[in-house]
């Protein structure tokens, strides 16, 4: 298949990921893919290094130039379904081929909530099919829209045991410059303010490091606030990472208080496959990857208290850490694999596009 992605989004995060990954997988087993994005937008840069063909469309915002480009290049461009994340091109893409066949697959990667609407009503309903990146975000489109069950497929983003899998830990510290002998705690995610970093800060138990992977428009707010409490000495900014495996590897304990517009968390699954017990909250489709008790400890979110006694168990529990890490990596690597992903999403697009492979 020809499968054209859409992404408006200037921005940097799982999402963008996403898209990446999966094009390249897809990529390797046959199909061609093309990223329609604008100039300035992140992944526009990024994506040549993952082997994605890439085109520069003035799509950032909805506006007629946008619309009519994008028109242009489908008119001029084969391609046998069209695969849009963002609003903006969501949008932009069910306008531009008014009038075709060509098929839309939706993805929704995040919790935000869709307008209730007509509008709304009719984007989702435009669209050939819908895809989730997690149960709940599925649930709550079909109340918010009315969009029938039959038409959105929950396809949470997978990643590679072999991987994303528990390592040696003295050599990773070591290979990052970390103190050996520390008991650390991590997290990996853009920051941004629902990914509640400022909460990890203020519920951060004493006798432990935090390590902070990722970067974003919340750097100086945080850095900020780690000064205001003293903390330079305790808290590592590692900035974004590449190949965040062995910043994984090297901690002890993983935490990701989000509060709002979650998925399935691509770093909660990582670090899950890692083998690492983590602290987080029942927000979007988290619970699809941590079960309270089970495979994570689960917390309210904007809870530092609550946060921090979480923590402070881990710290002291070797058992429960070890429990809670094999338990989740068991989980992860069942259900949420790579190759199962792409699976799902291949029969996706193949559903979506039948009719139009077939004129």
């Amino acid at each position: 298949m020809k499968i054209v992605h859409t992404e408006s989004s200037l921005g940097w995060g799982g999402q963008e990921l996403r898209i990446l990954s999966e094009s390249r997988g897809l990529a390797r087993r046959g199909h061609e893919l093309t990223l329609l994005c604008p100039l300035e937008a992140r992944i526009y840069a990024e994506a040549p290094a993952w082997g994605l063909r890439t085109v520069a469309l003035p799509i950032a915002t909805k506006r007629i130039d946008g619309l009519l480009a994008l028109r242009r290049w489908l008119r001029a461009n084969r391609c046998d379904v069209l695969s849009t994340h963002s609003s903006t091109d969501s949008w932009l893409g069910a306008l531009a081929t008014i009038g075709t066949r060509l098929p839309i697959v939706r993805t929704r990667h995040i919790s935000a909530p869709v307008p209730r609407n007509a509008l709304s009503r009719w984007l989702y309903g435009r669209a050939a099919r819908i895809v989730t990146a997690g149960e709940a975000l599925k649930r709550d489109l079909i109340e918010r829209t009315g969009v029938r069950e039959a038409r959105i497929e929950s396809v949470p983003t997978g990643a590679d045991p072999a991987v994303y899998q528990p390592g040696d830990k003295y050599a990773a510290r070591i290979h990052l410059g970390l103190a050996t002998d520390a008991m650390l705690i991590g997290i990996v995610a853009t920051l941004r303010s629902w990914k509640g970093h400022r909460y990890l800060l203020e519920a951060l138990p004493q006798g432990a490091a935090l390590a902070i992977v990722g970067d974003g428009p919340q750097r100086e707010a945080l850095e900020a606030q780690v000064r205001a409490a003293g903390l330079q000495g305790r808290v590592r900014f590692a900035g974004n990472q590449r190949d965040v495996v062995p910043w994984l590897q090297a901690l002890d304990i993983f935490a990701l208080p989000s509060y709002a517009n979650e998925g399935v968390p691509q770093a909660l699954l990582q670090a899950m496959l890692a083998g690492l017990p983590s602290v987080t909250t029942d927000v979007g489709g988290i619970r699809e990857l941590a079960v309270d008790g089970t495979t994570a400890l689960l917390v309210p979110p904007h809870d530092v208290p609550a946060l921090r006694a979480a923590l402070s168990r881990l710290m002291i529990e070797p058992n429960l850490r070890e429990t809670l890490g094999a338990a989740a990596r068991r989980h992860c690597a069942e259900r949420m694999s790579h190759e199962r992903m792409l699976d799902r999403m291949e029969a996706v697009y193949r559903e979506a596009a039948r009719g139009y492979l077939e004129r």
